[in-house]
Order: C-alpha cells, then structure tokens, then sequence
C-alpha cells in the first residue's frame, strides 16, 4: 500500500486561522501541498525558499466568492454591514482565530488531519498551549496535543500533562498525569481527568497542596501538608475546588478527614471557620479562641470571635471591613463583663462591669488632592488592653484629619484626642487638640533660584482639668542658595513669624517654665541664617570618600519665650538631627534667640560591600545671656556639648548605627544609644542600648533619665525550622531615676520560641514572660501556640 499523500512544510511555521473556517482552511491546506514541491525544488536550486507566509498571501490574494465567504462564515463584501472591529482572538463572525508556530507541519488527506511537530506553540488571546507535537482531525475538530504539554487558560492557571485532547475553541478535554498549577499558588495533581459537559473539569485520585514542589535551588521538594481525594472537581467558572473522600495529610501522615470540602482556587477568601488558637497567661489562664469568618461581598466581610479563659469571663470580638470606591474603612470592637482592678487602687478588691475596646480606622481619595484619614481608639478602662494582650500601649490616640495635596501647597485640617492607659496622671489634664489647622504655600522667590515658603497655623487645646491654650500664627521663609567657584554650597535663609496665643487656668500646670502668662499674648520672631558646606571628593582604600566641612551662623533678636505657653517645645534635647536646625526646639511654642556659631563635618566612604558615614559638631553661642534651655540637655552654656552618630553598613549582612552626646567639659557620655543588626534574614541577632545620662531636674516630666537594652534574635535550623528569642530589660538605677524600685537591673519582659515556616506552612510555640504587674494585668508567664496554612481558605 502506497503511503497516504502528505503536504510538509520543513519550515518554522506562523499564521492565524479559525478553525471552524472550513472553506480558508481548505484552501490554505490545497495552497501548502501545492507549494510543498517548489519549495524543495528552489532549496535545492539555491533560490530563497518561500514561506508559510507566502502561502497565505497568495491564498489572501484570491478573494472568495459569495458562495464559498458563505460557506466560511462570512458575509459578502457587498452585503457586509458595518460593524464594531471583533476582539483580536476572534474574526468577524464570532470565531476563535488561533495562532500557532512549529517547526514542521503535514497535511494528510486521507484521514484530513493537520499535523505539528517541534516546538508548537497554539495561542489565542490570553490562551495558549506548548508541546512536541499537536495533531488536528478537521472532521471532529479534535486537537490533541502529546509531549510536554503545557495549557494556559485565561485566567492564568497553568496544566502541566502528557497528553492534553482540545476543542477547536481550545478548551481542554481529556488529560492523563496532569498538574494542574493555579495562578494563586495551589496545585492539583490527578492521573486522569475529563471535561464534563457544563465545563467544570473532574480529576480522578487527586491530590491538592499550596505548596511549592521544588525548592529554591530547582530541587524536587515534598509538599509538608496535602490533600488527597477520590475525586476533585474543578469548575472555571466559579472558580470552586470540591472534595470528594478528602483527607488532610502533614508530613506524609493522615491526620484529618475533611467531608464535603470545598475551596476557591483564585485565592480569593470565602466564608467558615478559622484554625482556633490555644494560649495560656497569668491573668486569665488557658485560652481557646474560635473565629468564624463571613464574606458578605467582593468588597465587604466580617470576623466574629469567641475567647474562652479558665480564670476570666468569655469574651467576644468583631471585626467589620469594606472597601469603597473612594478608600478603605475598618471597625474592630472586643467585649466582656467581667472583674478588674482599678490602676492605682489601693486595694485588690476587684470591680465586676462592662469591659471592652474599640478600634476604627480608615482613609477616603475624595479626588487626586483632597483626602479624610480618622482613626479612632478607646477603651472601656485603663488595663484592659494589657490583661487581653491585645495592645500594650500605654496611651491610645484618636485622630481625624482632611487634607489637601499638591505640587505647590499642603492643607491639613485636623483634630487629636488622647486616653491615657498605663500612665499614672488624670485623665482631665490630657488635652483635646481641636481643631489644628496648617496651610503651607512654596512659591519661586524674587531672586533666581530662591524659594519662598507661606505658613498659617491654628490650634486649639482644651482640657477637662487644665489649662486651655489657643494659638495662631502667619510665617514666611526665604531660601536662596549659590554654588560658589571653589565648590561651596552657601545657603541663605530669612524666616519672619508673628504669634497671637490666649491662655487660661495656667497654675494648673505644675512646671513653671510651660504656662505662660494668661490672657491674650502675642509675639514677634525673626531668624536669619547662612550655612556653607565645603565637599571634598577622593579615592581611598580601594573606594571613595566624602568629606564635607559644614559651618552655620544664626541670628534672632530677643523673643518673648516665657510669656508664651510651652504645649509642643517639652521634649528636648541636643542630637545630631537638631544640630544644624534653625529652631532646635521641637514643635512651635518655644523659639531658639541669640547669635550662635554652629560648625562640624560629615565623612562618608563607600568601599565594596562596605558603606560607612559620620556626622561630628558642636555648637557656640555669642552671647552669655541664659537660655531657656533646661541644664542637662547640653545646649546651656555658650559651648554646646559634641553630638555624633556614625552608620556602619557591611552588604545586608551587617548594620550598625550609633548616637551619642559628649560632655563638652569631661567628654562624659551624656546620651548614648547603639542599634545593631548581624546575620541574615533567617538566622540574625539584633542589639539595642539606650542610656541618657543628663542630670535634667526632675521636676521636667519629658526629660528623666532612662537606661535600657534590648536583645532579639533568630537561629534558623534543618531548612525551615528556627528558635526565636527576645528580652527588654531596664538598667535604670535609683540614682537615676528615685521612683524605681529596682537597682540597675530589672527584666521587663523575655519571650523564646520554636517554629516552622515554609513556603506554605508556618506552626509553633512561643513563651513569655512578663516582669510587671499593672492592676489586674499580672505579671507572669504565658504561652501561645499558632497555626497557619496558605492556599486552603483559611489560616
């Protein structure tokens, strides 16, 4: 028997066809068994060997009959109606167009089959298949793809099988050995699987997991939890997984069976329980705590928790969160009615009544310049947050706030609110910022390259059980800066401000030195400043370095300072942020007068893998008048002390960075605080220390002296498992501070761990320890275990 009779094209092969486009089919496949021949013959005559291309030019350039536009579907072009151009994957009369590449393709007429090898690639729009080989029965309309076939659908889910059967609207049919790869990260694997009737697709002996199968290295990997099923069913268009005999498999081990399971494989959460969470703590005991979570829309959900304790009331939470077309809102609320002991109480004689807790925040885009920020926190009493473990603020901010952005200005309308928690002051003397308003203008100035800066500020404080501050101001900065011949920057700045403030009650403030006088007040301020810096630029070490010289000279007449309120200018101390500052007090209530001399450098050396900078300065004052400086923070007397800080930065692997204040007379160590950071981001110890050494009065509640350090860290093990630690202690000693009761050493509160964390698995416990008591928030011992899965719809 003679072979069939085949047309082959030993060329890469490109083009668009519909495939239910019968009479251009014919016609191209007619067209390439013709060309089959001359093609060779031109290769061997030494002639350029037309291409698939060429093909269907020619064909293109025969246009149909009536008749045969007909029978392809399509209108003639006498009759054709004018309509809106189709999507690119499909023609004009609704057909899926396909793109295909190979490089080899055979017509067989006999059995009317299209045959592609090497490399073919099928795409249509966001669909597309690969594979050694695609065959297409033109009778059934069949395609079947075999060798490492890899399908894409339009949503971006992947199919990895040995064989793959496709519709001519490239829908996948039969498949065997198939890994189905979702776009959101969960994985189905199966023997065999089908495309049932309404679309869905059915998996026989499946196997699902989140989990990735080769490491990071390219290496196989084994999923640490799977699913395992009789049957799977896969339904695009809902998106929904269904279970059928599920079993919950971790580490290789059956642990759970799971009837009736279903899921969303488009990541996206649905409705039902959470994974409970088990604790333990000193003051409330054992812990377990359930979760229900309902999704009420794409936009909107909410979680309800129960929390049930051995040795407190059960309490109960909800969590409310929507997205809107112009921002983003939540609402979070705990309640319980049960005992507790009042902060401060002389007492343990414990009070049994509504406790609870509130928290909602959100932003609003209102347009491109406009926005409304608010943020509102309360609670029912001051130790509720710290017994729950929810929070352990020792102060909660409540905060509203419209704003308006854009090139040129900023406009903030705002207002704060405070309840004090864990600090032992009345609550009638914490003030109600209302309303802060800010408007900032930047504008080129009248001289080429200055700049002009406009200020307007308000604010108004209102207290319970103190005193009542209003303050207004209209401020005008000039900058103009010149780069000089020899490479210096010279900066000139002129600042002029006019205050108007209103104060009441005054002696309700304790310290002095912040009340003011009462009534109305006003005041005038004035700054002038140049500030040069000289940079030098080198090689050394192998690298460069920078060495920038930097000296600044300021200038304000005598500013009525103590006839002002101080509600923003507490705060303060001399560093290295505040050195070169035109005012070096914080916030607007107290302004910096006198002449003064500021000078220092800044080095800079940037070598491989190795970037260190340091910032050195001191500060003279020209004049020997007092200031309003308190002593202690190093800005008293007409030399200031030395303020520095140097960063050290070795790849990611280290980071180091250290602040300090010297003693102008005896470089005594006055502030001194270090940060570091070793290791990598699996195995890392990080070190803090903090000690403020400054013989402030204390009678300024804002500038005691503290000495603190502060360890964490992480040690990863065996891949994914690591041992996890942390511990604050308190060096404070009573010398420095008298109302401690501890001599230099006290522990605050230490915390040690054991967990697991892959890419899609993370379990453990962890234990701490706190060191203080505050009321009925004892001090003790507490323990959490955690339990998290990814890629199965629920935590």
């Amino acid at each position: 028997m003679l072979p069939a009779p085949q047309s082959v094209l030993p060329t890469p092969a490109s083009r668009f066809l519909s495939l239910r486009d019968r009479a251009v089919v014919s016609a191209w496949a007619m067209a390439a068994a013709s060309l089959a021949l001359p093609t060779l013959a031109a290769a061997q005559d030494g002639g350029e060997a037309p291409g698939i291309e060429t093909a269907q030019e020619q064909v293109q350039d025969d246009p149909l009959s009536p008749e045969a536009a007909e029978i392809a579907g399509q209108d003639s072009a006498q009759d054709a109606p004018v309509q809106d151009p189709p999507p690119p994957e499909f023609n004009a009369a609704g057909e899926r167009l396909i793109a295909f590449e190979a490089n080899e393709l055979a017509y067989d007429d006999n059995s009317d089959t299209v045959s592609a090898t090497g490399d073919v690639l099928l795409q249509s729009g966001d669909q597309s298949v690969r594979a050694d080989a695609v065959t297409w029965e033109r009778a059934s309309g069949v395609i079947v793809a075999t060798g490492n076939v890899r399908f894409v659908d339009q949503d971006g889910n992947q199919i990895f099988t040995e064989r793959l059967e496709l519709t001519d609207e490239l829908r996948a049919g039969a498949m065997e050995n198939l890994l189905l790869a979702f776009r959101e990260g969960g994985r189905l694997a199966a023997v065999e699987a089908r495309r049932l009737d309404d679309g869905a697709i059915e998996l026989d002996r499946a196997v699902y997991s989140g989990c990735a199968v080769e490491d990071s290295e390219g290496c196989p990997k084994r999923p640490s939890w799977r699913i395992t099923a009789e049957r799977v069913t896969y339904d695009p268009e809902t998106k929904r997984i269904t279970f059928s005999g599920a079993w919950f498999e971790l580490f290789g081990r059956r642990i759970l069976p799971l009837a009736g399971l279903s899921l969303r494989a488009d990541g996206q959460a649905e409705s039902g329980f959470l994974i409970p969470d088990i604790g333990y703590s000193a003051s409330n005991g054992f812990e377990l705590s359930g979760s229900y979570y309902k999704r009420l829309a794409e936009n909107r959900d909410l979680l309800l928790s129960a929390y049930v304790f051995t040795q407190a009331a059960p309490m109960v939470s909800a969590q409310y969160r929507e997205l809107t077309e112009r921002g983003a809102y939540q609402v979070t609320a705990y309640a319980t009615y049960g005992s507790r002991i009042p902060l401060g109480s002389a007492t343990a004689q414990e009070e049994s009544n509504f406790r609870g807790y509130i928290f909602a925040n959100g932003k609003w885009q209102l347009d491109p310049q406009w926005s409304v920020t608010a943020s509102v926190r309360l609670a029912s009493d001051r130790t509720f947050l710290r017994r729950y473990d929810i929070s352990r603020d020792d102060r909660l901010r409540s905060h509203v706030a419209v704003e308006r952005i854009d090139d040129s200005s900023y406009f903030v309308m705002e207002g704060w609110a405070t309840q004090l928690l864990l600090v032992p002051s009345a609550q009638g003397q914490v003030p109600l910022a209302l309303p802060v308003i800010d408007y900032r203008r930047r504008m080129p100035g009248p001289l080429p390259g200055s700049r002009l800066e406009l200020q307007a500020n308000t604010l108004g404080i209102w207290r319970a059980d103190g005193q009542d501050t209003q303050r207004a101001f209209a401020r005008a900065k000039f900058d103009i800066s010149r780069i000089t011949p020899l490479g210096q920057e010279v900066t000139f700045t002129a600042l002029a401000r006019g205050d108007v403030y209103h104060t009441d009650d005054v002696f309700s403030t304790q310290t002095a030195a912040y009340r003011g006088e009462p009534g109305w007040q006003t005041r005038a301020v004035a700054i002038a400043a140049v500030d040069v810096r000289w940079p030098f630029l080198g090689e050394a070490f192998g690298g460069t370095q920078v060495i920038t010289p930097r000296v600044q000279l300021v200038a304000s007449p005598p500013i009525r300072n103590l006839a002002i309120p101080n509600e923003d200018a507490r705060a303060i101390d001399l560093e290295d942020s505040n050195l070169f500052a035109l005012n070096r007090f914080p916030g607007y209530d107290r302004v910096e007068d006198g002449v003064r001399l500021t000078y220092g450098f800044d080095w800079q050396i940037n070598l491989p893998g190795l970037r260190i900078e340091t910032t050195l300065g001191q500060s003279y004052r020209l004049t020997e008048e007092p200031t309003l400086f308190p002593d202690g923070t190093g800005l008293t007397d007409q030399f200031s002390d030395f303020v520095g800080r140097t960063n050290v930065r070795y790849r990611d692997f280290l980071s180091v960075t250290h602040s300090f204040r010297l003693d102008k007379d005896s470089l005594q160590v006055r502030r001194n605080e270090f940060n570091a950071t070793i290791g990598s981001d699996s195995t890392y110890l990080t070190v803090g220390y903090l000690r403020l050494n400054r013989n402030i009065d204390r009678s300024f509640e804002d500038l005691q002296d503290r000495e603190e350090v502060r360890f964490g860290g992480r040690v990863a093990f065996a891949n994914y498992w690591s041992v996890f630690g942390s511990a604050v202690i308190n060096l404070t000693d009573r010398d420095e501070d008298p109302s401690f009761t501890a001599d230099g050493f006290e522990p605050l509160r230490t915390r040690l761990g054991i967990g697991y964390a892959d890419d899609c698995l993370e379990f453990g416990i962890s234990w701490r320890r706190d060191y203080i008591s505050v009321a009925d928030a004892e001090e003790g011992n507490s323990f959490r275990v955690y339990f998290s899965i990814s890629n199965l719809g629920f935590r």
